[in-house]
C-alpha cells in the first residue's frame, strides 16, 4: 500500500503478516533480546522490510540499528523511514540526499484524548469540516498519521525534537495531499531555510497512510519535496 504514495525515486516493502523464519543481523536482534513478543515481532517484521527495500534500491542489506531517540541509522548514502501498526509493516528507501517519512496507523477514531494533545485548534475545526463534508476514513488518525510523517522526514534533517503542536496540517480530501507548516524556525536544506513539508495520505485494508518525500531537486521554500 505504502508504494501508492511514494515517488518511483523511492522503493518500498511491506507484509501484512509478520512471515516466519526472518533472521536479523545480531547487531539488530540485541536491540530486542529482551523486549516482550509483540515487539520482537513488530522489530523483526520492519527490519525484513527494510533488508528487502535496500535489496530493491540495489544496496546489499547491512544492520540498520537504532539512534538515541529510536530513530533507524542508515548506512552512507541511504535515507528511509520504518513504520509499523496492527497488521501493517513497512520500509521505505531512497538515496541521499533526500527525507523519508512514512506512517501507518489503523483507520479508527483516536483514542479519548489523543486528538486534543497533538492537534491545534484550526486543525480541530479542520477536522470537523471534512468529517461532514467527506465522511469515510477518520480524518483524526490521518491529521496524526501526516505528524508522525513530518516528525520522521524532520528529524534527520534537524536532529532535534519536533513537538506535535510545532506544525500545522492542511488535509486535501479530494487530492489525498497534505501540506505541513512548521511553527518552529531555523532549519535549512540544502543551504535554504524549510518552512513546511508536503505529502500523500490513503486510506484502505483498514489504514491510513502517509508519506513524506523531500529530494535536493525539489528542495527549498514552503511545502516542498511533495512525493507526488
Amino acid at each position: 500500500m505504502i508504494e501508492e504514495i511514494l515517488p518511483d525515486t523511492v522503493v518500498s516493502f511491506h507484509a501484512f503478516t509478520d512471515p516466519p523464519g526472518v533472521v536479523l543481523f545480531p547487531e539488530e536482534a540485541d536491540l530486542v533480546r529482551n523486549a516482550v513478543e509483540k515487539r520482537r515481532r513488530e522489530f523483526t517484521t520492519a527490519r525484513h522490510c527494510v533488508h528487502r527495500a535496500m535489496e530493491l534500491l540495489g544496496v546489499p542489506p547491512v544492520p540498520v540499528l537504532s539512534g538515541a531517540y529510536g530513530e533507524p541509522v542508515w548506512p552512507p548514502g541511504v535515507v528511509g523511514s520504518i513504520t509499523h501498526c496492527a497488521g501493517y509493516r513497512a520500509a521505505a528507501v531512497g538515496a541521499a540526499p533526500a527525507a523519508i517519512g512514512i506512517d501507518a496507523e489503523p483507520d479508527g477514531p483516536l483514542p479519548p484524548g489523543v486528538l486534543e494533545a497533538v492537534s491545534l485548534p484550526q486543525e480541530r475545526r479542520m477536522l470537523r469540516r471534512l468529517a461532514a463534508d467527506h465522511p469515510g476514513p477518520s480524518w483524526d488518525r490521518i491529521l496524526f498519521s501526516a505528524k508522525e510523517s513530518v516528525y520522521k522526514a524532520w528529524y534527520p534533517l534537524a536532529w532535534r525534537w519536533l513537538d506535535f503542536q510545532d506544525a500545522v496540517i492542511v488535509l486535501d480530501p479530494l487530492r489525498g495531499t497534505f501540506e505541513a507548516r512548521l511553527l518552529v524556525a531555523g532549519l535549512r536544506w540544502q543551504g535554504r531555510p524549510l518552512s513546511g513539508f508536503a505529502g500523500r495520505w490513503t486510506s484502505g485494508n483498514g489504514l491510513v497512510l502517509t508519506a513524506i518525500v523531500m529530494t535536493a531537486a525539489r528542495a527549498g521554500g514552503s511545502a516542498e519535496g511533495a512525493a507526488a
